[in-house]
């Protein structure tokens, strides 16, 4: 069985409370070997951490939402620095601007986004960033504020190419999740398509953005076969490829052996 890598997860928010167990355990029927467990507040951080470090197959991903942004104190973003040292924490997210929702002023999303782009440099973590209409900004922030050597993921991208293409020169992965399975959603697909091989990873979100056949359910870590499975389709290889070239890409960028 293909081995997958469900690079963004969000196994520690409350919808998986009553059957987390079941959860993960249909993932790994599914082929997926590991999983990065995302943390975005104070309570999906520390949960984030205890799943980690109760499965060997989780890791964990530590940083400030945007859309919570107006709530993170100087001691949170230390918080975030200190954990930065913990054997299964692999990346600093997610972070960004998302400017769906209104909660968080457009200027104070930015100041706490250059703030988790200058963590992740200090700790050398790659940077896991999270847009929703906002990608033109993003890419003009991190034009000007450089990624740093470690690298960084652009998570369930859903801007164009020509930011794609502009985040890809900056040394971005660019991760795919349901959406790119999404019948009438054809910007993804052909966004997908450019990227290079060994810039593509793969995840679910989850419980957010299930794919097709599961799109408006809740999504859970066994579904990024189905993304898997469109990203082949589109770059013309076999699952198996796809699987073993992506599992790779993110071992790689998230420094695991």
């Amino acid at each position: 069985m293909a081995n997958l890598f469900d690079t963004h997860v969000h196994l520690n928010v409350e919808q998986f409370d009553d059957d987390r167990e079941a959860v993960m355990e249909r993932a790994r029927e599914a082929g997926v070997g590991l999983m990065n467990v995302v943390g975005f507040d104070h309570e999906t951080i520390k949960a984030a951490i205890e799943l980690a470090e109760s499965y060997d197959f989780i890791y964990a991903t530590v940083g400030w939402h945007p859309v919570d942004a107006v709530d993170m104190q100087a001691k949170d973003l230390d918080g975030i620095e200190s954990l930065a040292t913990h054997p299964k924490v692999v990346a600093i997210g997610e972070t960004g601007l998302d400017y769906h929702w209104d909660k968080s002023p457009a200027h104070i999303q930015k100041e706490v986004f250059r703030e988790q782009i200058a963590l992740a440099k200090r700790v050398n973590l790659p940077l896991v960033i999270h847009g929703r209409e906002s990608q033109e900004d993003i890419a003009a922030i991190m034009e000007q504020e450089g990624l740093g050597p470690a690298g960084g993921i652009m998570h369930c991208y859903s801007g164009d190419t020509e930011t794609a293409r502009r985040c890809l020169d900056l040394g971005f992965h660019i991760s795919f999740g349901g959406p790119v399975t999404f019948k009438n959603a054809q910007l993804p697909k052909d966004v997908a398509q450019t990227v290079p091989l060994e810039r593509l990873l793969v995840e679910t979100d989850a419980p957010f953005l299930a794919p097709h056949p599961y799109r408006g359910k809740r999504n859970e870590p066994a579904y990024v076969a189905k993304v898997a499975e469109k990203l082949a389709e589109l770059h013309g290889l076999s699952y198996e490829q796809l699987a073993e070239t992506t599992m790779n890409n993110a071992k790689a960028l998230f420094k695991i052996a």
